[in-house]
């Protein structure tokens, strides 16, 4: 399983940037997997639907099932947040797993950087194998432009294992 992180600052680009590898590598027939971290509450199901009444009536989790598609959703009560391992468990044998945030885990990174900015989170994190920008930057790291969208999937494949 060849795992790649997306990493930024907000607003860099970091969810397009994903979206785009992940459709790279479905079309390549690769089974592609992805884990986003939130820095804040979310809900997966909508106000009104079953699901979220269970939820609210009381249920600390909740399957929702159809031949298309299955989610649990689980409620943690302020209890830690899942362990990055235990969500790369979770998943069924990808072949790829584009991450999107988890900054601070020893997986290899892509930082995509915003078009005005000199703060740089490769000065500061491990395994940044590749820098996303539209401007030179001044490293040892190698570097693509946002369209480069190939190569920078060919560099995760060759890279990221």
């Amino acid at each position: 399983m060849i795992l790649c992180g997306i990493i930024g600052w907000k607003n860099s680009g970091k969810t397009f940037f994903a979206q785009q590898l992940i459709d790279y590598f479905a079309k390549k027939n690769f089974i592609v997997a992805s884990i986003k971290h939130a820095h804040h509450n979310f809900d997966i199901d909508q106000q009104g639907t079953d699901s979220f009444l269970h939820r609210k009536a009381g249920s600390q989790q909740v399957i929702v099932s159809s031949s298309k598609r299955w989610a649990k959703i689980i409620e943690l009560n302020n209890k830690d947040e899942k362990k990055f391992n235990d969500l790369l468990e979770e998943l069924e044998s990808p072949d790829i797993v584009i991450i999107e945030g988890f900054k601070h885990e020893p997986h290899p990174k892509i930082e995509i950087i915003k078009e005005n900015s000199n703060d740089y989170l490769f000065l500061k994190l491990k395994n940044v194998i590749g820098i996303v920008s539209d401007k030179k930057i001044d490293c040892t790291i190698t570097q693509f432009r946002k369209t480069d969208i190939d190569n920078i999937a060919k560099h995760i494949l060759n890279n990221a294992r």
